[in-house]
């Protein structure tokens, strides 16, 4: 393995850690981390570190978190740090042609599909949401469009129907983490060939907006199971009880038949472990949610509290 390539890592939360581990803990030469600006949160608005710049700091790494790159805000900085590889994984800034053109060995992004579908904001979710059975991890040699370079490597994760996209992040970053190294080294060495992506092929990952969190008890069972494990366990998939937001966090299936003369949304059964719920072609199963200025719930909770009973309906 070729330690000695000078690395400059670009990212910004968790995803992004794991790849920064891997090429630490693989003894890489990282000469920089650059990560978003810290955030400032809480009452007191006190200021907020990345997931990133908490490991760099850990590891004593120099840490860099540039407000913009705009106009060569940067390029001093690059010179200084000479890099020849640019490794980024979810930085969430774009970079300009001054930075991408730096390096010897070129930028590569660690993107979290299967390069060329789900170009974009929102990959995994939108993989869970679409009820995908299988994505992976694209490291891509960027150029000046968004996920549009070409391919170095492609490593795939199966998704299941009980999988929700915490599970598959935590696995793409696990298979992001155990390749980086390798890939650069191979990069360094000449031992990949890149491969354009086919433009034909192309989709893409709108970031998700609030019309897309709102439950449609309209659909089908498997279209609103996929909704609810898709954006779990952020931000949450939304719908109403008596005019209070109610976000649910864990589905399942069930063969429970509802009455011909119940409507879309409504609970049909409440048991401790579950609220069944008709949706168009049956019911789907409930067993965790959140409703407004609430804790987590679990099905037993709801009914416990009097927060649901048989025959409510969700909007």
């Amino acid at each position: 393995m070729n330690k000695n390539v000078r690395i400059v890592f670009m990212g910004t939360p968790d995803f992004a850690t794991r790849a920064l581990e891997g090429l630490y803990e693989a003894g890489m030469n990282i000469v920089a981390v650059f990560t978003k600006p810290d955030a400032q949160k809480g009452r007191g608005m006190k200021p907020s570190f990345s997931d990133v710049k908490k490991y760099a700091l850990e590891k004593e790494l120099p840490v860099y978190q540039p407000e913009t790159f705009k106009d060569e805000a940067c390029l001093e900085l690059l010179r200084e740090l000479d890099p020849e590889i640019i490794v980024v994984a979810a930085y969430g800034k774009i970079l300009p042609p001054y930075v991408i053109d730096y390096p010897k060995y070129g930028c590569i992004n660690i993107h979290g599909s299967i390069l060329p579908k789900y170009r974009g904001a929102a990959p995994i979710q939108r993989a869970v949401m679409n009820g995908d059975e299988e994505t992976g991890i694209t490291i891509q040699k960027m150029n000046y469009g968004v996920d549009t370079g070409d391919i170095l490597r492609v490593e795939k994760v199966s998704i299941s129907q009980l999988d929700c996209t915490g599970d598959i992040f935590d696995k793409l970053a696990l298979l992001g983490k155990n390749i980086i190294a390798d890939t650069v080294t191979d990069i360094s060495e000449g031992k990949i060939t890149p491969v354009p992506q086919d433009d034909s092929l192309a989709t893409h990952a709108a970031k998700i907006l609030p019309e897309d969190e709102v439950i449609n008890w309209n659909e089908t069972v498997q279209q609103v199971h996929n909704r609810i494990r898709g954006l779990a366990p952020f931000p949450g998939a939304k719908t109403t009880l008596s005019g209070k937001l109610v976000k649910i966090y864990a589905s399942s299936f069930t063969d429970f038949k509802a009455p011909e003369d119940a409507v879309c949304g409504q609970i049909v059964e409440c048991r401790k472990s579950s609220l069944f719920v008709k949706c168009s072609d049956g019911c789907i199963a409930l067993q965790t949610m959140k409703p407004e200025g609430s804790k987590l719930l679990t099905a037993a909770d709801m009914i416990n509290g009097r927060k649901v009973s048989l025959g409510d309906i969700f909007q």
